[in-house]
């Protein structure tokens, strides 16, 4: 019945038309449904008087047709605009009923609030386009050709709205300045957790005393994204920004104005590792991008974008660029305690201030009544050099707790996805767009921060006593004096950084290397004094030792090696084993020959071993015994004290190496397995990264191993060397004792820092380097 549904749709949407969608109605035509307009079916929506009344002078929409849409397509309806003496202009009679015009002169288009608020968390959630949404919902008519193809009003429309909110959530309708007086960073969403003075810290906190400053600090994040590129499309005159510099995006008349200042201006080439954002700033290709991405400058705590801190890259990563966006933030606060995390810091910080006296004044803040401090991230900071890995760590400087510097990495991963969109923007559409993601992810933080705390503070509490368990532990394996003067040198250098960093490596490990250096180094000596106790012209008694160990290590290899060979080896693999087999018997002969120098009970052991020996087949090169001195003082036998006290030394820096390869490789095993657990995806990768880890927990098999050969071998030295204190350094190696630090024991877990609740493997609190001076004090033997 088509004038009963004339009715019904009339007054729905006559009555309702504020609170209901617009309907879609189809008309039977005696053989199918076929979908028609609101207005073919005669409705009339009258504006300007309440619901019931009519309109004594109407002014019906041009051409009497209105397009409405909603989300649930594009609607044409028959529109009155109340023309009375008293009426309102014709946009604003829309916006009375949640309808928002396409223009504010004649309009002929609009869109509903339900509509423009659904488009807008569309894209907050899934970071789709204008395009795909407009295909999916407003498609409705679209049988009818493009006469009601409202694309690029939508476009229009949700782009005023967004900017309208933006200014209504910051209450600048009841400024007595209006829309034109707010000013640059105003519409931001600031974190409310980061130190603001006269809103969430005491009255007397610049009177805190100095052990409690650090609690008022402000945590910064530096970094720049290149995904967030943008072609060169339109211009700054013909799509300006609504909301230029009011948000998060730098006012870009004077960020232009210095880049333009200093185009020409090359950036110092890195004197850390080669770091591509600095050495590579300058040749960045952008060759039909009007933006190769944007900088920003981030809450590093709380993951918050900072107001008046995200500007565009025009080449790479350079340092005006970033100046700027740390400048122009830093007008917003007013603490005294800054510390900022950047993945370049320690090539950053350099020339600062003195960039800062070029820029213009408006973005310059006091540095020297400031404590600032320059940080890397935890994940970038292994690839720096040395020294950079303990000056710019978030582990050793006081009150950075679990900051780790990636915030901006987070933030990255959520606004990626609106790249693909945003590249084929104008330049204000896109900041525009860009602003609108940004306050959103602010919003979205700040709404889920008491869950988020509550989560962090039920974590904190039961991991208090076990983090407390583990330094004494730590505390336990050093010598009391040497804690003390450590604790002073610690707490001299945290309250000035001018003094020599605790923290870097004064002192190299020991190594077999340089234990042998320092034996031949002591035999040089004794020479120049005519005393020489070799029994070989060419091997002195500490050229032997070192030269059996390698022969056990060549062994060791070689029945690795041996084991692999399957029977459908090739002739190069079996050639290639057979040679290294060959040399190995030649070396191990020759040094049998010198041993008998040095050891002349070797001979008779070997002869009474010989004499019981059924099997008179000849012995694998891999398994002839060598017969060292802990091998000889195990059979109850006397060896040359001299050799004791060598093999010693040589076994305590192998057993030194060993732990340290340990400990490269778990920490390299644990990045490979997080890796592939989080980001590998499909067969062909995971069987490669199986691999690569396979070959990583070879080489902890091995060096396991060496340090169990290693200790063995200790055991027996330290009964003749009356050594009875080694076991505290050298504990024995388990087999559960070789995991990573934050490995649970039990489950074979690995657990993030902060996290671990189990105990910390012995191995990692080993004494590291300890025994190099007993060493260099020239009073062992040879």
């Amino acid at each position: 019945d088509c004038e009963g549904l004339q009715m019904y749709c009339q007054s729905c949407i006559v009555s309702c038309h504020c609170a209901m969608p617009l309907h879609n109605v189809e008309v039977w035509t005696g053989k199918y449904f076929q979908r028609t307009a609101l207005c073919d079916l005669g409705l009339q929506v009258q504006l300007g008087h309440p619901v019931g009344r009519g309109c004594c002078n109407p002014s019906p929409a041009f051409d009497d047709e209105f397009i409405l849409l909603d989300i649930n397509g594009i609607h044409c309806i028959a529109l009155n605009f109340c023309n009375c003496e008293s009426a309102q202009a014709h946009a604003i009679q829309l916006l009375r009923v949640c309808w928002y015009p396409a223009t504010t002169t004649n309009p002929r288009t609009a869109a509903t609030f339900r509509l423009l608020n659904h488009f807008q968390m569309y894209t907050f959630e899934s970071k789709g386009s204008a395009f795909k949404y407009y295909q999916a919902y407003l498609t409705t008519l679209a049988q009818r050709g493009l006469k009601y193809d409202r694309y690029e009003p939508l476009l229009c429309m949700t782009r005023q709205y967004r900017h309208l909110i933006a200014l209504k959530r910051a209450g600048r309708a009841h400024d007595i300045t209006g829309a034109l007086g707010t000013k640059p960073g105003e519409l931001a969403v600031v974190c409310p957790a980061c130190p603001q003075p006269g809103m969430n810290l005491p009255v007397d906190w610049t009177d805190a005393p100095a052990d409690k400053r650090w609690l008022y600090g402000l945590f910064l994040g530096i970094d720049a994204n290149f995904r967030m590129c943008r072609r060169n499309k339109s211009s700054e005159d013909a799509d300006p920004s609504l909301s230029n510099g009011w948000a998060y995006f730098v006012e870009q008349s004077g960020f232009k104005k210095v880049l333009d200042e200093h185009a020409g201006l090359v950036q110092e080439k890195s004197s850390c590792a080669s770091h591509n954002a600095v050495n590579l700033a300058d040749s960045k290709t952008a060759r039909g991008l009007a933006a190769t991405g944007i900088g920003a400058v981030v809450c590093a705590r709380h993951n918050f974008k900072r107001p008046s801190a995200v500007g565009d890259l025009q080449k790479g990563e350079r340092y005006v660029n970033m100046d700027y966006l740390f400048f122009s933030t830093m007008t917003h606060s007013n603490v005294d305690i800054i510390n900022v995390s950047y993945d370049i810091a320690c090539q950053w910080n350099k020339h600062l201030w003195e960039c800062m006296s070029r820029y213009p004044t408006k973005i310059h803040f006091s540095h020297t009544t400031k404590v600032i401090t320059f940080l890397v991230p935890k994940f970038h900071l292994p690839v720096h050099i040395s020294v950079c890995q303990t000056n710019f760590s978030f582990n050793l400087i006081k009150g950075m707790a679990r900051t780790d510097g990636e915030a901006p990495e987070r933030g990255w991963s959520n606004i990626n996805p609106v790249a693909t969109s945003t590249r084929e923007m104008g330049p204000g559409s896109r900041r525009d767009a860009l602003d609108d993601h940004f306050s959103d992810w602010n919003w979205r933080k700040m709404s889920n921060f008491g869950v988020f705390l509550l989560r962090k503070l039920k974590e904190a509490i039961p991991q208090c006593d076990q983090h407390i368990s583990d330094l004494v532990d730590f505390e336990e394996a050093i010598p009391a004096e040497s804690l003390t003067t450590w604790r002073v040198m610690v707490e001299d250098w945290e309250a000035d950084h001018s003094k020599a960093n605790p923290f870097n490596l004064t002192s190299a490990p020991v190594t077999q290397a340089s234990v042998r250096l320092q034996l031949s180094q002591a035999e040089a000596e004794q020479l120049k004094h005519g005393l020489d106790v070799s029994l070989h012209s060419e091997v002195s008694p500490s050229v032997l030792i070192a030269m059996g160990l390698d022969l056990e290590a060549q062994q060791a290899r070689l029945a690795y090696e041996t084991a692999g060979i399957g029977a459908h080896s090739t002739d190069i693999q079996l050639s290639a084993l057979q040679q290294r087999t060959n040399a190995l018997r030649r070396r191990t002969e020759h040094w049998i020959k010198v041993q008998t120098l040095y050891m002349p009970c070797v001979a008779h052991l070997c002869e009474m071993i010989d004499a019981v020996a059924t099997d008179s087949a000849e012995e694998e090169v891999h398994n002839i015994k060598l017969w060292m001195p802990s091998a000889i003082l195990m059979r109850a036998l006397s060896c040359d004290v001299n050799l004791v006290h060598i093999e010693w030394k040589l076994h305590t820096a192998q057993a030194h190496e060993a732990l340290h390869e340990l400990h490269q490789h778990l920490r390299l095993k644990r990045h490979l397995t997080g890796f592939k657990k989080d980001w590998i995806t499909g067969q062909c990768a995971h069987t490669r990264s199986r691999g690569i880890i396979d070959t990583v927990q070879n080489k902890i098999n091995t060096a396991a191993t060496k340090y169990r050969i290693a200790w063995t071998a200790l055991e027996s030295l330290a009964v003749t060397l009356l050594e009875v204190d080694w076991k505290i350094q050298f504990p024995k190696l388990e087999i559960d004792d070789v995991r990573s630090m934050m490995e649970d024991q039990a489950a074979g877990e690995s657990l993030s820092e902060g996290r671990r609740l189990v105990a910390i493997s012995w191995i990692w609190k080993q004494r590291y380097g300890a025994g190099q001076e007993e060493l260099s004090d020239g009073k062992f033997p040879l």
